[in-house]
């Protein structure tokens, strides 16, 4: 399951600030860190919320996890990805400490199983941090070996996949295959519930070869909008949004060999000449926003109009 359940008890690993992230965003990850007596896994902050609304912990949804990931956490914010030393890791830490908790929260959730999760204490505050796992895409990282370059692009994929413009947290399902090649699975209930299919995601940021991403979305039309608006396209055949670093490449299937096995994603994606391993997202109808159903969205603004942009319906005339 990629939903966090609240109390559930896992595998943590205690490292020190600078083994933790010179093993996550160095330039092969590093290792990994042993794993100790079990404890409880603390409650996710992203998730906690909507899991009770949506009463996911009685559903067996494997893929499911909730973005929010500002795009600032796709760049890491300048950190070197080789040649680190405790002392650099700990002025990068330092400079901004609520950017590099956010990228770890996201790392961990994309890169470690549901029920384990991975601690450190940074050594200049004695502050301690905790981050669970959900998706588990990266095994040979999470069972203490250097992560596979497949594993790189995974867990860059999955940042890119959790990375949202408007700083809303909304579920999607996640598809692909892990490390491994295993398939994440999905159960019948949550296909059918995420039934709009929105993105692929692919690149390698830990050797800085950026983030790129296509859609295979039904086109939104001129009423409706989503926060999920970096690689959902409308009539123009182009994203709503610009969503630097992301790099937009156009259709899914223009860039991507399909996965013939579950024919929910896609075995590589291509660019540049490079080959990348890949995920795809999956999204409700109920998160689409449509101008006319009373709320004034995030996604729209005032106006004279029945458009997402211009939506007097739900958010009025404009002063």
């Amino acid at each position: 399951m990629g939903i966090i359940e609240n109390g559930r008890r896992g595998v943590v690993a205690r490292c020190s600030a600078w083994g933790v992230m010179l093993s996550l965003v160095g330039g092969v990850m590093g290792t990994g860190c042993g794993p100790t007596a079990q404890e409880p896994a603390p409650p996710d902050p992203a998730g906690t919320v909507e899991q009770a609304a949506l009463s996911y912990n009685s559903l067996s949804y494997n893929g499911l996890s909730f973005n929010g990931l500002s795009f600032n956490g796709l760049s890491f914010n300048g950190l070197s990805f080789n040649g680190l030393a405790s002392a650099e890791f700990a002025a990068w830490f330092e400079e901004d400490p609520v950017l590099a908790d956010e990228v770890m929260h996201y790392v961990i959730r994309c890169a470690v199983p549901e029920g384990e999760a991975r601690t450190f204490t940074d050594g200049r505050t004695e502050a301690r941090h905790t981050w669970t796992g959900s998706l588990g895409l990266a095994p040979t990282w999470a069972g203490g070996k250097p992560a596979t370059v497949a594993e790189q692009q995974l867990i860059s994929a999955c940042l890119a996949a959790h990375a949202n413009p408007f700083g809303v947290s909304v579920p999607i399902s996640v598809q692909g295959r892990n490390g491994a090649g295993v398939t994440i699975p999905s159960t019948p209930a949550e296909l059918a519930e995420f039934s709009r299919p929105e993105s692929c995601f692919f690149g390698n940021l830990f050797k800085g070869e950026g983030v790129y991403a296509g859609s295979q979305n039904p086109p939104l039309d001129g009423t409706q909008s989503t926060t999920r608006a970096c690689a959902v396209v409308d009539g123009s055949g182009m994203p709503r949004r610009n969503c630097a670093p992301l790099v937009y490449v156009g259709s899914c299937a223009a860039s991507c060999t399909p996965d013939g096995t579950s024919g929910l994603s896609f075995l590589n994606c291509a660019v540049g000449g490079v080959t990348y391993k890949p995920l795809t997202t999956r999204v409700r109808d109920a998160d689409l926003a449509v101008c006319g159903d009373g709320t004034c969205q995030v996604t729209e603004a005032c106006g004279a109009s029945s458009t997402y942009d211009a939506c007097a319906a739900d958010c009025g005339a404009c002063p």
